[in-house]
């Protein structure tokens, strides 16, 4: 297979060669381009419509040859850009002895071609072609001669191979890319401040899970790849914007599976003056409002459901579903031995290190998650669960937090934030007991967010959504990597047959 690869790059090289003998430069620094292709067949159908003699359309259009089909001294190619496909009609008695020079033309290359349009027998808008030229030539072939690309190893690795043979996936990044834009959209006109917060930080707080680690040369420290826009964020609340939001990429040290990809994409937002309720009627506001403006429906089919996005979503309790799902009411086990047991009672893995809220959380993944397929808010989470959200008034054990679920995983966490720095504070010390007692995911103590906090900050409603995780829903794909362009995969060479 690498010989006969290297066999079709010995081929092209040599085209390549005879193009320059010739005078010709393959990779020229400008081009002669007018409208993309699906703007040129547009206009032409335009002209046809509109009565007249006058003559048709002269078009100068660019892109890749994807297919070539020669007929002695006419040939058929079929160009496509970013926006779609036109055919190019050549001939020789046209073209002369340039004609020749498609001999040197694989698929994969790219050309320009000028001329007027015309409307084949079989109906396909054609330029006829009185004039071309070699602007790339590609010295590789395309993926399985533009039938699909189908190794899904391949497809993630290489994923402009992924992108130029299969049309499906080009549709996905552009709702993706849609998708993001509508957020940002909604957001601005809620007045909401979009801003940047450092991904290098010195502490690696607001979530709790394993950090990258680099090395800042400059100042010889250690710092950390962000696993959470939320403490910058919320330093900003304190100085007294009352609503931002960001929408960037977070680091998470963690596992690779179909729904968790250790580079990812989230929004946060940060509400002055909001609790956790106004942030989950914004949630489903948000997500309903999207689905509509990119998708114009509420009803997305995902594998064999359909999600109903239409507001109100249903609301419950953690506590509630624990209790329908596992079968027991975690309240009534507080003593971390006892939930153990209980864990092995009802078939759930006990997590590495876990404590008590490490288990809680691994009996709602492995049980309750899974049943969530229709919008789900899941409200007020156990205290250990959530050393950031501010704790229930009338129940002290519990913390103002919501989970939003669809297509059974979450797709958006959010709290009403904890202001009270001394309470923090003491909590960010229970979170480093648990991480000397080896849980290397509990939250470090930052105290430049502690004093941030010491300045006041007013009740806040903040907000993470997952941007991948509600692409996977609104898109209808069971895995993560299907909706990154670049997921993270285990490095290897790169040479070889694509």
């Amino acid at each position: 297979m690498a010989e006969h690869a290297d066999e079709l790059v010995a081929a092209r090289r040599a085209k390549l060669e005879r193009l320059r003998e010739r005078g010709i430069d393959p990779y020229p620094p400008r081009i002669k381009r007018g409208e993309d292709l699906a703007a040129t067949a547009q206009r032409f159908q335009i002209w046809e419509s509109e009565p007249g003699e006058a003559p048709a359309p002269r078009v100068t259009v660019a892109g890749r040859v994807t297919a070539m089909r020669t007929m002695g001294r006419v040939a058929f190619l079929d160009l496509r850009d970013g926006s779609g496909r036109l055919q190019a009609h050549f001939r020789r008695d046209i073209l002369g002895d340039a004609y020749a020079l498609l001999r040197e033309i694989d698929l994969g290359d790219f050309l320009s071609v000028e001329g007027p349009l015309f409307r084949t027998k079989t109906g396909e808008a054609t330029v006829a072609v009185e004039d071309f030229a070699v602007i790339t030539k590609a010295l590789r072939p395309p993926p399985e001669k533009w039938h699909g690309l189908q190794d899904v190893e391949l497809r993630y690795r290489r994923r402009y191979l992924d992108l130029m043979a299969n049309a499906e996936v080009r549709r996905i990044f552009r709702m993706r890319s849609a998708v993001v834009s509508a957020i940002r959209r909604f957001m601005d006109g809620r007045g909401f401040v979009e801003v940047e917060t450092p991904i290098l930080q010195a502490s690696a707080g607001g979530a709790t899970t394993r950090p990258f680690r680099t090395h800042f040369n400059a100042l010889d420290e250690e710092r950390y790849l962000r696993i959470a826009e939320e403490l910058h964020l919320k330093r900003l609340i304190v100085g007294g914007l009352d609503k931002v939001y960001e929408i960037g990429r977070i680091f998470r040290n963690e596992g690779l599976s179909t729904k968790r990809n250790p580079e990812f994409t989230m929004m946060e937002s940060y509400e002055a003056y909001a609790d956790y309720r106004a942030v989950a009627e914004m949630v489903e506001t948000l997500v309903s409002t999207v689905a509509i403006e990119v998708l114009g429906t509420l009803q997305i089919p995902h594998g064999e459901d359909l999600i109903d996005l239409t507001p109100p979503w249903r609301r419950t309790t953690y506590r509630a579903e624990i209790l329908r799902h596992a079968g027991f009411d975690f309240l009534d086990y507080s003593d971390l031995d006892r939930l153990k047991a209980k864990m092995q009672e009802i078939g759930v893995d006990l997590p590495p290190g876990g404590g008590w809220g490490k288990c809680i959380d691994e009996i709602s993944s492995t049980l309750v998650e899974p049943h969530l397929v229709q919008p789900t808010f899941l409200l007020d989470y156990p205290l250990a669960l959530s050393p950031l959200a501010k704790r229930k008034s009338d129940d002290p054990g519990l913390v103002e937090r919501f989970e939003a679920f669809m297509g059974g995983f979450e797709i958006a966490n959010a709290y009403s934030e904890l202001n009270d720095p001394i309470e923090q504070r003491e909590r960010f010390i229970e979170q480093v007991r648990l991480r000397g007692a080896g849980d290397e995911e509990a939250e470090p103590l930052d105290e430049d967010f502690l004093l941030a906090l010491e300045h006041g900050m007013p009740p806040t409603g903040g907000l993470g959504i997952g941007i991948d995780r509600l692409l996977m829903v609104l898109l209808n794909q069971t895995s993560i990597r299907e909706v990154i362009l670049f997921p993270d995969l285990r490095s290897q060479g790169t040479q070889g047959e694509a």
